[in-house]
């Protein structure tokens, strides 16, 4: 009982000192109006620490340890080289705020295998900094393989950003399982972030009971309306995810299979999913502001018509879509960029 709401009425808080952090520490290097001890001591609910974080650290192994219960999110990797993390154990109650399990941030060379992730936030998450200072950072996470893995709930089972403005390149995911997740596998950034996403492999995954989608690739996160705006020019805050590969995924329930929702500035491009199938589903796939996406025998059972919704997107080659049962209309497509 009790908390506190933002003014815009869309965010609860437990406290009024959380919600006074939240708003003071936006830009967390440069908080506004939080100088004295006294008034750091009232926001000290917003302050939650993570539970482990190695910076700029080498050669580090993490191996048959249980990790539970983080303040904040539980393992924090910054600008570390040679991090390896085998048959180890994330446990955090889903009603946690930001209880991510595992945020590899700017690391190069790292292994994650062998391991169980439930966490009420982002399960197994590369990072790269956020915005300005993730840019002047320029540090990507680089050559990471990310293998046999189990995530137990969580907002998505492996996921990119939203904090990539140092990039993210050379990533390999393969044989992991996402059970009851909000999504599958997501991508995630917005407008300010900058930074480029690429090389990204994904083979051989399954999921069970994803409450949202099974796939996403959304730029506009954290972005509740879409008014009509100009475009944008591109410059170094606009966030590029491109070449990315994803084969053989198979999920038992989802509330949609699909979803990429680029910028308009700069749409998703070089996208290749191959063998997925998707059953139970609500919704099949939506695609929009997206260039050069290839899809190569796709799956969807029972969606609501219509099964593929595609706008302002061009190059999309659609090969061996297939429906267990009629669901009406199959394809809509609209505006003029398609």
């Amino acid at each position: 009982s009790g908390g506190v709401l933002d003014e815009q009425e869309r965010i609860w808080y437990p406290t009024a000192g959380s919600l006074k952090g939240a708003m003071a520490c936006k830009d967390f290097n440069v908080p506004e109006g939080i100088n004295t001890d006294e008034e750091w001591n009232e926001i000290r609910a917003w302050l939650r620490p993570v539970l482990l974080n190695f910076v700029k650290s080498k050669r580090i192994l993490l191996e048959g340890v249980t990790f539970k219960n983080s303040p904040s999110w539980c393992l924090h990797p910054l600008s570390c080289e040679d991090f390896t993390v085998n048959n180890i154990q994330v446990i955090n109650p889903w009603y946690s705020q930001n209880g991510d399990a595992l945020d590899l941030e700017s690391c190069k060379n790292a292994l994650i295998l062998n391991s169980v992730f439930d966490a009420c936030d982002d399960a197994i998450c590369l990072k790269s900094g956020k915005d300005e200072n993730g840019r002047r950072r320029g540090e990507p996470c680089q050559n990471v393989i990310v293998k046999n893995n189990t995530v137990l709930h969580g907002h998505g089972g492996f996921v990119i950003g939203s904090e990539m403005s140092g990039g993210v390149r050379n990533v390999y995911v393969s044989g992991c399982s996402f059970v009851g997740t909000d999504v599958g596998l997501r991508f995630k950034s917005t407008r300010g972030r900058g930074g480029v996403v690429e090389n990204i492999f994904i083979d051989n995954i399954n999921m069970i009971d994803i409450s949202n989608d099974a796939l996403t690739m959304d730029l506009y996160y954290a972005v509740n309306d879409f008014p009509e705006t100009p475009i944008p020019d591109v410059n170094e805050e606009t966030p590029v995810f491109r070449n990315i590969y994803i084969s053989n995924v198979l999920c038992r329930g989802a509330e949609r299979a699909v979803y990429f929702n680029g910028l308009p500035e700069m749409p998703l491009k070089n996208i290749f999913i191959k063998n997925m199938t998707v059953t139970n589903a609500k919704k099949g796939i939506v695609i929009n502001q997206a260039s050069q996406v290839n899809m190569e025998n796709i799956k969807v059972e029972d969606p609501e018509a219509p099964g593929i919704q595609i706008k302002n997107a061009t190059g999309i080659i659609i090969n061996g879509k297939e429906y267990k049962k009629d669901s009406g209309k199959m394809l809509l497509s609209g505006n003029q960029r398609n």
